[in-house]
Order: C-alpha cells, then structure tokens, then sequence
C-alpha cells in the first residue's frame, strides 16, 4: 500500500470518525457523568469491540479473495452501493439536531439494556457535570464500565457491513494482505481514539460548538459526500476490471 493511498484513508476515516455515533455518544457521556480516568475503561472497551467487528471483516475478506475473487467483485459492487445509501442516508437526514440530547438518548439505551448500571436508570438519570466533578453517587464498577463499552461496541451489526464496503477500496487484492491490514487497521484505531479521547475530554465543548447553526448538519453531510465519492471508485474500479 502506497503512503498516498493511506492518507487518503486516513483522512476519510478521520473526518467519518468525528461524526457523533454511539461510541462516540458514550464516550461524550460517560466522560462528563464518570469523569475521564474511568471513561478510560469504557474506551478500552469500545476499542476491543472495534477491533473484534474489524478482525472478522478483514479475516472474511481474506479468505475471500483468495478463494472465490467473483465474490470479491460482488462485495465491491454491493458495498459501493451501500456507500451510496449511507451517503444520500446521511445527506438527507442530516439535522441540526442536540449532540447532549442525543448522548442522553444514548445513555438511556444503554440503560434499559445494561441494567447493571443503576445510575443510568431512568429514575437516576445523572445531570451532566464538569470533567473536573467526581464520578455519580452511584457509579458502576471499572469492569462493568469496559463490558459496557465492548457490548455497545458490538451491538452495531452495520460496523461489518460498513467495513465490508468501505475497506476493499483501499486494498491492492494483488499484493501481500497482512500489511495492508496492519496499516489500516492502525489509521482506523488512530483516528477512532483521537476522536473518543476529543469526546470525552471536550465533549461538553464541542457539543456547545456543534450545536450552533447546521455545523452537525453539515458535518455529516461530509461524511455523505465521502460515501458517495469511495463508492464510485469502488464502481470504477470494478468496471475497470471487466473491460481488462
């Protein structure tokens, strides 16, 4: 893999990674109800989670590649349209929406199906509070603060499906996988974190600065227009691949 190619790579996931999703509406939540050295746990979990939706994609790309390369295509031809859903999908639906009203939607998912974290009950709902403030009177234990992060992690099937499209645009099929894979998944983990430490360390912050005007609006309309552009060269290059 060329070192352009992987900053091209680097900079869509940078720019995707920003976009408030559930780990990174856990991690802005947990960081001002649990302060920040216990959202570390969290994010140790959110990372493991990451990386198992990760580790499986590129093992299923792997053996696909090498034992049926027409699948391959389809995958590329299917993912490329997937993109483009997400794409009109994050286009459409963009909205000036609260980034803290969406964190505490989050939290009260993960309350109904986490129940081992009473003070995220809907009667014990936590106010946010500054980073500097002690964790909630009832705060959840460190082990159940990481499975929490893991099981969020885990719990978006779309992650694979999402890797599935978006990783085989930035894999040369033809030369060695295990470094190719070894590069993306550090450029995945790296703008991940940065953005889940942002989050956690300045989430109140940001949330104050995106929730002015349309600049989530328009945040996300990015990551659709970045979407739509990988797909068509995931389209091109299937259909170079024929005329070859």
């Amino acid at each position: 893999m060329s070192w352009h190619l992987f900053a091209m790579f680097f900079a869509s996931t940078f720019f995707i990674s920003a976009t408030p999703g559930p780990n990174m509406l856990l991690a802005f939540q947990y960081g001002m109800n649990y302060g920040v050295k216990r959202t570390l746990w969290t994010l140790a979990g959110l990372s493991l989670g990451l990386f198992l939706l990760l580790l499986s994609t590129l093992l299923g790309l792997d053996v696909i590649s090498r034992q049926s390369p027409w699948l391959l295509t389809l995958i590329k031809t299917v993912g490329a349209a997937y993109l483009i859903y997400l794409g009109i999908s994050s286009w459409r639906d963009a909205s000036a929406g609260s980034l803290m009203n969406d964190a505490r939607e989050m939290s009260e998912e993960v309350a109904a199906d986490y129940p081992e974290l009473p003070s995220l009950a809907a009667h014990d709902t936590p106010r946010p509070r500054s980073l500097s403030s002690a964790a909630v009177k009832v705060s959840p234990s460190n082990m159940t603060l990481f499975r929490t992060g893991v099981w969020v992690s885990l719990s978006n099937p779309k992650a694979i499906l999402f890797f599935a499209a978006f990783f085989p645009k930035f894999i040369n099929f033809s030369a060695p996988l295990w470094p190719q894979y070894l590069m993306l998944t550090c450029g995945l983990f790296l703008s991940e974190t940065i953005w889940q430490i942002v989050y956690t360390l300045g989430g109140k912050k940001l949330a104050s600065w995106l929730d002015v005007g349309s600049r989530l609006a328009w945040l996300n309309r990015g990551c659709g227009v970045i979407f739509i552009l990988i797909a068509a060269a995931l389209l091109a290059e299937v259909l170079n691949g024929f005329m070859v």
